[in-house]
């Protein structure tokens, strides 16, 4: 063969090869934008919200039921939180944390921290823990409970079976129940979904189809398919509001009352505490905030977050928007002040032998003993723990509510009253200043009951 039609058909040959590799060059390009059909509205849900999800792994010692009396197994321990403060705040369930040793926290990244306690609340489940990574992290993004229908689609994230990030969609099946899934534990005002939520989900968000929490994982109804259930979103931050308050975290007050408008979309200042630190700044009841420092406002949860941290003394900008107008306040962060309630505290800080008698009998007119656990147990109660009541004070708020000897007294407001320390914060917490009845709950033979009570103490 002649030597220029030889170099002809090794040019044209060249030029084949260059076609195809531009063309597999071009293939991959294309797969790198990836196209409508596939981002669904899921996808960008799960991608938004998985950030700001984290899990949960950590040992703790159980029963073991095929061993001797008393005696203990370890087991290792899995579920899911959500990131609600960039500095490393992450609510979750407290029966993920209960009893754990060491809480090790997993972010989308693979970063990995042993988290703290900050609060806890067990009656409705809920926990704050905290991790220090040493910089900000992502937030999930809270939408609302309170116009949720039947029948529109959700999402699940979680740890499930300790599978990181698991992913499961479906729909909400049902909105208000009621669920008792242990002998210990019931749940009120539960979402209800189809989608599958597993053991180690607990603690993960409920997702809306536009990618905002909705709800809580929470819990599994053993034996059924395709049942599951969360706390709803509002509900669920509003207990993360108290446990994260700085009056019960940094001994600091503000003497605001917050509620939400009536569509929900705002948070609205229902009372303000004479004296506060609210009401020497100028807010008023009808207020509806908008910004609290450098925290945009759109619930309770929202206003303590902004005020964690911040040392007394300091003036945090406030803007409200009233009657229609924007009001520029300030808001000085403060101690809790003095009162009666000050006084008790003082008092029992300075006892050799410190009781929750003094105050709980003063402010709250009962004499109160520790129950034991068993009780608790025998009754297949969904309580823990409680206060038996062995006197009341005929003129105190607990005869004036027909609180008598022998009632067990389970809880108050949103706080647990299962111990003498429980009972102690209680009788020394200047909240109770700012609350005109203080809701409680008794148990009495087999029934719970529950009224509220005007506490002794000099309203602020």
């Amino acid at each position: 063969m002649p030597v220029a039609e030889l170099l002809r058909r090794r040019l044209l040959c060249g030029a084949g090869l260059l076609a195809v590799a531009a063309s597999l060059t071009v293939g991959s390009a294309s797969a790198a934008e990836v196209s409508s059909m596939r981002m669904t509205p899921i996808v960008r849900a799960v991608k938004a919200a998985r950030p700001a999800v984290v899990n949960i792994q950590g040992q703790k010692s159980v029963p073991d039921e095929k061993g001797p009396t008393g005696a203990v197994r370890q087991v290792n321990g899995m579920g899911t939180g959500v990131v609600i403060d960039p500095r490393g705040y992450v609510l979750t369930n407290h029966h993920v944390v209960d009893g754990v040793r060491q809480i090790r926290v997993t972010l989308d990244d693979g970063t990995m921290d042993i988290a703290r306690v900050v609060a806890h609340d067990k009656r409705t489940d809920l926990a704050v823990i905290k991790i220090e990574v040493g910089r900000p992290l992502p937030v999930i993004e809270v939408g609302s409970s309170l116009d949720l229908m039947p029948g529109e689609p959700v999402i699940a994230v979680g740890n499930a079976y300790g599978y990181e990030h698991t992913v499961t969609r479906g729909i909400i099946s049902a909105l208000g129940r009621d669920v008792q899934v242990s002998d210990t534990q019931a749940y009120d005002d539960l979402i209800q979904t189809d989608a599958s939520i597993n053991p180690g989900n607990s603690g993960g968000p409920l997702l809306s189809i536009e990618g905002k929490m909705i709800g809580l994982n929470v819990a599994v109804r053993a034996g059924a398919q395709g049942i599951g259930f969360a706390i709803p979103i509002d509900q669920a931050l509003q207990v993360a509001a108290d446990l994260m308050s700085v009056e019960r975290l940094e001994n600091k007050w503000h003497g605001i009352e917050i509620g939400t408008t009536r569509d929900g979309s705002s948070t609205i200042v229902r009372r303000v505490a004479p004296g506060s630190p609210a009401a020497q700044g100028g807010v008023r009841p009808g207020d509806v905030i908008t910004r609290l420092g450098d925290v945009d406002v759109a619930r309770a949860l929202d206003v303590e977050r902004a005020l964690l941290g911040r040392p007394v003394g300091e003036r945090v900008a406030m803007e409200v928007r009233r009657s229609g107008q924007a009001v520029d306040l300030g808001l000085t962060v403060a101690r809790r002040g003095s009162g009666p309630v000050r006084e008790v505290a003082a008092r029992l800080a300075s006892s050799t032998t410190p009781t929750e008698d003094d105050g709980a009998w003063q402010v709250l007119g009962m004499k109160l003993n520790v129950e034991p656990k068993s009780t608790f147990e025998s009754r297949s109660s969904r309580y823990r723990g409680g206060m038996r009541v062995v006197d009341v004070r005929a003129d105190g708020p607990a005869a004036a509510k027909g609180i008598r000897s022998g009632d067990i007294l389970v809880g108050m407001h949103r706080w647990e009253t299962a111990s003498e320390e429980d009972i102690r914060y209680i009788v020394t917490n200047d909240a109770l200043g700012s609350l005109d009845e203080v809701k409680f709950y008794i148990l009495r033979g087999d029934e719970t009951l529950y009224g509220a009570m005007r506490v002794n103490v000099t309203r602020r």
